[in-house]
């Protein structure tokens, strides 16, 4: 099966790259520079192209048989709200016209609940330097929830993302709650994060679905 993959520089996309390319996928990274990607592989394919350009981006996921969106115009981006949402719709406009129906992208916990119609990004304790881009994510699934054309997932990460855990392979999944473990710290390492992205684009358990993952 090949994928492209957006956002394969980026802290959670490198990871997914890897996941991906050791389960037998081909990848098609799509990149705005591809000297950054330092990892070679037969099954990995570097494309230089910016996510803006609709035309060439969507012939390039026109090759390819679904979409892995980790894209994220980096954090200390000023318009970053702007750009989050302007680059994801541009990506979903791009896969629609590629024919292409399989599309994933990978969210944030900040439009997960932790009460009742409260939702994370919306707390006291939710960090203001991160309030812009995590409130554009969350523009990002509304839309989605109205898109009837593509197969998507949307998947969102526990509060914590943390890249010294080990991979256990093993987690556990929800909708829209925020999940926390026995310890009550919601977390999930890395590697079993990207794991999770690359499950559900075998066993589509989540079609038009947001979905979280955690211990």
């Amino acid at each position: 099966m090949k994928l492209t993959l957006i956002g394969a520089t980026g802290f959670i996309g490198s990871k997914v790259l890897e996941e991906a390319l050791d389960r037998g996928y081909q990848i098609t990274a799509v990149l705005r520079d591809p000297s950054k990607l330092t990892v070679e592989h037969k099954n990995l394919k570097k494309v230089k192209a910016d996510i803006f350009d609709k035309e060439i981006l969507t012939k390039i996921i026109s090759e390819t048989d679904g979409v892995l969106n980790s894209y994220n115009p980096g954090w200390t981006d000023p318009n970053i709200r702007e750009n989050v949402i302007k680059g994801s719709l541009s990506i979903i406009e791009a896969t629609k016209k590629s024919g292409v129906k399989r599309f994933l992208i990978m969210g944030g916990a900040g439009s997960l609940e932790v009460a009742p119609d409260l939702q994370l990004l919306d707390t006291p304790e939710f960090p203001k330097e991160y309030f812009h881009a995590a409130d554009a994510v969350r523009e990002v699934l509304k839309f989605l929830k109205t898109e009837k054309e593509l197969e998507w997932s949307f998947l969102s990460p526990s509060a914590v993302i943390d890249p010294t855990m080990a991979k256990t392979g093993n987690y556990r999944t929800e909708t829209n709650s925020l999940l926390v473990d026995s310890e009550g710290k919601s977390q999930i390492s890395l590697g079993d994060l990207a794991k999770a992205f690359v499950d559900e684009v075998e066993e589509r358990k989540h079609i038009r679905e947001r979905f979280t993952v955690g211990y």
